[in-house]
């Protein structure tokens, strides 16, 4: 069943998504041009100075690096103290809150009679006859 691709573990999936954003995340590269690297930002505050409350990084610090929702990069210690999950664990708790709480948006309009259309030409072609 698995091999065949008729049954999955949600868990997986999240993980895999996971994977997938961290991976798309170098591919993308690292811009450098002034404005990532700040270079006025650098003139201002100076080599020594403190760069953490300034606009600029604000404005760029989520963008360069993969935000993880199920792997755990704490210290270990940190870790443990909160109870020491395991990513699967994570990756179930997660999957267990989309499954309970996602609201897909709604299908534009005629896409549901697309598909249709689309099913009935191939249950003809395929000669699959419906009940």
């Amino acid at each position: 069943m698995l091999e065949g691709g008729l049954t999955y573990d949600f868990a997986q999936i999240v993980m895999d998504c996971e994977l997938i954003r961290m991976v798309r995340r170098i591919v993308r590269g690292i811009t450098v041009d002034d404005e990532s690297l700040a270079v006025d930002v650098i003139k201002q505050v100076g080599a020594a100075g403190e760069f953490m409350s300034h606009e600029h990084t604000f404005r760029h610090f989520r963008n360069e690096h993969s935000q993880s929702k199920i792997a755990d990069r704490t210290i270990r210690a940190n870790w443990l103290a909160k109870g020491s999950k395991e990513m699967v664990e994570r990756a179930y708790e997660e999957a267990r809150y989309i499954l309970k709480n996602h609201q897909p948006d709604p299908l534009p309009s005629g896409v549901d009679s697309a598909i249709g259309r689309i099913m009935e030409e191939a249950n003809e072609h395929y000669g699959i006859k419906q009940n």
